[in-house]
């Protein structure tokens, strides 16, 4: 509720919060009475997504989803940045397009709080058992998503969404798990060729490209305190936070990219990874921010190749400067180091 009003009432004097926690509850509870399925849910949801890339971006574009046929569902397979919003702008990119949403799979470290837990599994997600210590029970636990996926494809004839691996990308260089196929592969009959398999799962890449990232300092923060320390102790209610950061932060110019189904004579895990991994870097959306990033960073040996204007870069720069001015100069480097990836990792 707190998050709502934030995000809601972010005009208004803080002060005026516990009031607008009251009336926007009493309005949810007038409105959950009108709810009959997970489609009247998302309809309730939907403004609210609107609002929010109004608010919070300067441009949202989607690219390939013509050309890709969607009359049977799909694995949409994307980079992970975000933990709400990369499967929510992909299924904006569907809605927009006249398609049905996508069954998200969600790690079950999101499920601390009950209300995160009723609030996933009103959003058409499915959880991904990552939290058992037994080596038995984690085959066992990957061998039911396994087919769990299959049957939501060939039975329920619904989209997936699956991000390429655990945890966001935190430094910016986006590597899909082989571990993810092979998952996806448990429940192949031992006959079928993997390549058969793979095509008939539909896997398509996707790229989520953000100019900036709202929890860009967290995420560097989390990396410089494991370099030194060797491990991150993370709080309980640090993914809900983050969760927030990413719905009501600024984040630029925002571009979903689908790729091509995947359809090559796959042996091994790794190579599908691999295609993936092609596509994603690919199709990913350079902005702005990371020729801002390697000028701040003083790369004098990477040279603009003038995709963007001075005055676009130097926007950028003011941006990134002034979220930074109070920060050390290890975060700075951090956070500098991760929007310049699409230029120091071509």
């Amino acid at each position: 509720m707190d998050s709502l009003v934030a995000f809601r009432f972010s005009t208004w004097p803080r002060f005026c919060y516990p009031l607008l926690r009251a009336v926007t509850r009493l309005y949810l509870s007038k409105r959950r009475s009108s709810i009959k399925s997970l489609r009247d849910f998302q309809v309730l949801v939907e403004p609210y997504m609107e609002r929010m890339i109004e608010q919070t971006t300067d441009s949202f574009s989607v690219s390939g989803l013509e050309a890709l046929d969607l009359s049977q569902p799909c694995i949409f397979v994307s980079n992970h940045r975000d933990i709400a919003l990369d499967p929510a702008f992909v299924n904006w990119s569907l809605h927009l397009s006249g398609q049905d949403t996508v069954r998200i799979a969600v790690g079950d470290n999101l499920l601390k709080q009950d209300w995160v837990a009723d609030l996933i599994r009103l959003n058409k997600c499915f959880i991904v058992h990552r939290s058992a210590k037994d080596r038995r029970q984690k085959l066992a636990d990957a061998k039911l998503l396994s087919e769990y996926i299959f049957h939501t494809l060939k039975n329920d004839a619904q989209h997936i969404w699956i991000a390429q691996r655990e945890g966001r990308a935190k430094d910016g260089v986006d590597a899909t798990n082989p571990a993810i196929i092979s998952m996806l592969s448990l429940n192949k009959p031992k006959e079928q060729p993997l390549a058969d398999y793979v095509r008939s799962l539909r896997i398509v890449p996707v790229s989520i490209s953000y100019e900036f990232d709202p929890c860009d300092l967290s995420k560097a923060k989390e990396l410089h305190t494991t370099e030194v320390e060797g491990s991150y102790d993370k709080a309980d209610s640090e993914d809900i936070r983050s969760i927030v950061d990413g719905i009501v932060g600024f984040k630029g110019n925002v571009h979903v990219a689908f790729g091509k189904l995947l359809d090559a004579e796959f042996d091994s895990a790794k190579g599908v990874a691999e295609q993936i991994d092609s596509q994603i870097k690919q199709n990913y959306q350079r902005f702005a921010s990371a020729d801002a990033a390697v000028e701040l960073l003083g790369e004098v040996n990477i040279e603009s190749d003038g995709s963007f204007t001075p005055a676009e870069v130097d926007e950028a720069k003011l941006h990134l400067s002034s979220r930074l001015s109070e920060e050390s100069a290890e975060i700075k480097r951090k956070v500098l180091s991760m929007y310049a990836v699409p230029i120091t990792h071509k």
